[in-house]
């Protein structure tokens, strides 16, 4: 059972200007804490403070600049996990000075090498109109992502990738099973994307990806891999990684539980959905992928940035 305080309200919503110039409506998470079923609101309040937000800028231009930064810094993420598969992989940030446009990474260009000058802009017709010298434009990359962009409004970022547990659990057909805390940020968030048409090359696969998606965070793509976005890139590169951390325990657990005779004993959706107010936010999102940032640049000297 959930502990009683799951039965009030414990969330708090500040609305303010997004990170990408839309209306973001972060969510802050509950702050009780769910290992914790004794702890009443009241100190749960007490010892954790409210979670940082993405800063905000006044000038979109000086805003730009610092997103592209992070995305670099995503990137070197994504390889420091690998999860690149040749020139496979992408991920897009919606420009704040003209959001119907998004930065990419330039096709053929290692995860562990791109730095913010070899960002590449395109724009909604799939037009590579800034950004550095390689502007190889991954065709697949435009199809799912543009169509993302163009229809969730909300979101800042989308991340795709070939990760090796991620297409691995995707070749099942199913939806993760909620068996860990972990998994409880994909509870009733995640979709499973049935179809596979090959390589991404037309618009309509895109769009259709996109409505599959809806108002989800993350999909699986049936014998393809993994799709998750966010109200930041932080947030949705988190989402990526803990996704896929969840396909890798589930497989194993699944195997585990066969050998034996047996099935994974499965999170009831009362505690799942308790659970999801906590480490499922937008902002919990956001925070969770900190330490991982703050190692990238730590190791990597920030090189990233140039």
């Amino acid at each position: 059972m959930s502990p009683p305080s799951a039965t009030t309200t414990a969330t708090e919503t500040e609305t303010d200007t997004g990170i990408n110039g839309h209306t973001n409506g972060f969510t802050e998470p509950c702050t009780v804490a769910p290992l914790e079923p004794g702890l009443s609101k009241a100190k749960g309040e007490i010892q954790m403070p409210k979670f940082p937000l993405p800063p905000k800028f006044e000038d979109k231009y000086e805003e730009r600049e610092y997103l592209k930064g992070r995305l670099a810094a995503a990137f070197r993420v994504f390889g420091k996990y690998g999860f690149d598969e040749g020139v496979a992989g992408h991920i897009t940030l919606r420009d704040p000075v003209d959001p119907t446009t998004f930065w990419v990474n330039p096709f053929g260009r290692a995860f562990s090498l791109i730095k913010r000058s070899d960002l590449i802009q395109v724009d909604h017709e799939g037009n590579v109109i800034g950004g550095g010298e390689n502007r190889l434009l991954n065709t697949a990359a435009f199809m799912i992502h543009s169509a993302i962009h163009e229809s969730r409004p909300d979101v800042a970022a989308a991340c795709h990738s070939h990760s090796i547990y991620g297409r691995s659990f995707c070749a099942l057909g199913r939806k993760l099973d909620i068996i860990t805390q972990d998994s409880c940020s994909f509870y009733e968030d995640h979709v499973l994307y049935e179809s596979f048409n090959g390589i991404v090359l037309a618009a309509q696969e895109g769009r259709n990806i996109a409505s599959c998606l809806g108002s989800k965070k993350a999909a699986l793509l049936q014998n393809h891999g993994l799709l998750t976005v966010g109200r930041s890139v932080e947030e949705a590169v988190f989402w990526f990684v803990s996704l896929e951390k969840c396909c890798h325990a589930q497989l194993m657990a699944d195997a585990a539980a066969a050998g034996r005779g047996g099935e994974t004993v499965k999170i009831n959706d009362e505690d799942a959905a308790y659970t999801f107010k906590t480490i499922g936010t937008e902002v919990a999102g956001y925070f969770s992928a900190k330490p991982m940032f703050d190692l990238i640049a730590k190791q990597t000297g920030e090189d990233y940035m140039d």
